[in-house]
């Protein structure tokens, strides 16, 4: 993207200031915007989450750290409230589970067609089946509890097919972890790959575990807390990827340099004006943090950033369908398991997964049960009127 890091500082802390009429904004519509505005709500909120999570640990464990970190903390907190909010209060708990996994779907296949090394590739395709297959239940969820057609939020960009089965997903803590990068030598958007995947993961988990314990179905209870158990496996699967020897200060510029390129990225495609002036504010807003760490980095590292950040970002995420790659990978990999660090072919499975999911599944899997007698129909795609006044049609998506 056209952001020269080094040169643009984007806003200064200082000025990076709210009020609370400004913090709640008017939502975005569940009906009338574009799925993908949820999609960038959603995952923007993550990001944020992500990024103050880290500060607070990074805060921990660095005294000279903790008061530029308290200082950006207090205006992501405030960027969060903001990007949060602009969930609408009409969309109901089922309906924003279906919009999570939309994001882990597209977000995870852009990002795997775009990862330089072979390996990382690998274990984001290994992660996106799993996800898919989450959707195809929760739709199910959706069908038994509400009788409802989720291609009413998903406006059909995305598929609702079985992936890998969630009930064999589940895997013993040492099948979880990856071989990492290495900090010297791979390439920065690898880096932010894993960041990326790591906080949409988290974001997934915590969601998951705090709303299944309100969900009133009870089977509907037990599917959240069985697919919040994978969650967490793949936040450890996507954060092992990261290469421990990173410094805390490496480690937070490249947090910084996360936020600037995916509100960055949110900008260029958002289709809501409102929201997209919201995306651009904070890119900006990100560069002026980003630039605090910088200036740590020089000071208590004696090190030039430009030895850890790349000249340049990314080209921008494409919220966009990622339908044919998703059906290609689902084709040629939904049999693979893993063993130990590798993703392997179903009968190299690790024993110690088989064992563990065994244990786990002894009175059943409720995302089997959930799943009994659904069966994906097509829906309707929702594409905008030629007349462009932002009216919809339908036409049918065939599987």
């Amino acid at each position: 993207m056209a952001i020269d890091i080094f040169k643009e500082r984007g806003v200064s802390l200082e000025k990076q200031e709210f009020d609370w009429k400004e913090l709640v904004q008017i939502p975005y519509s569940k009906l009338d915007d574009d799925a993908f505005t949820r999609v960038r709500v959603i995952l923007m909120n993550g990001i944020e989450a992500e990024s103050l999570r880290f500060k607070h640990m990074c805060a921990r464990f660095n005294e000279q750290l903790q008061l530029p970190l308290a200082q950006i903390r207090r205006a992501e907190q405030h960027q969060q409230t903001l990007v949060n909010w602009l969930n609408p209060p009409d969309q109901n708990v089922i309906e924003t589970t279906i919009g999570y996994e939309q994001v882990a779907i597209e977000l995870t296949a852009f990002l795997a067609q775009n990862e330089p090394d072979p390996y990382l590739k690998q274990v984001m395709d290994f992660g996106l089946l799993e996800d898919f297959d989450h959707m195809y239940r929760y739709s199910a969820l959706m069908d038994r509890v509400e009788g409802r057609d989720p291609n009413t939020i998903l406006q059909c960009y995305t598929d609702i097919l079985p992936g890998r089965p969630t009930s064999v997903e589940h895997r013993a803590p040492e099948d979880d972890l990856r071989v990492h990068y290495e900090k010297v030598t791979a390439a920065p958007v690898s880096k932010l790959n894993a960041l990326i995947l790591t906080a949409a993961e988290t974001q997934t988990h915590d969601y998951y575990m705090n709303v299944g314990p309100t969900y009133a179905d009870p089977i509907g209870r037990q599917l959240y807390a069985e697919i919040a158990s994978i969650e967490e496996q793949h936040v450890t699967q996507y954060e092992s990827l990261m290469d421990p020897k990173e410094t805390w200060i490496e480690k937070w510029m490249m947090v910084e340099l996360m936020e600037v390129y995916t509100y960055a990225s949110c900008a260029a495609q958002e289709s809501n004006p409102r929201i997209k002036s919201i995306w651009r504010r904070f890119a900006e807003y990100e560069l002026g943090h980003l630039h605090i760490a910088m200036d740590c980095f020089r000071k208590l590292e004696k090190r030039d950033p430009a030895e850890v950040l790349p000249a340049t970002l990314p080209e921008p995420i494409d919220f966009s369908s990622q339908r044919k790659y998703v059906r290609e990978t689902l084709r040629m990999q939904v049999d693979f398991r893993a063993n130990g660090r590798e993703i392997v072919p179903r009968d190299e499975e690790s024993q110690a997964s088989i064992v563990y999911r065994e244990r786990l599944n002894r009175a059943g899997s409720p995302s089997e049960r959930v799943a009994a007698g659904y069966k994906w129909r097509p829906g309707t795609e929702l594409a905008p009127m030629p007349n462009g006044d932002g009216q919809r049609v339908t036409r049918e998506v065939s599987p």
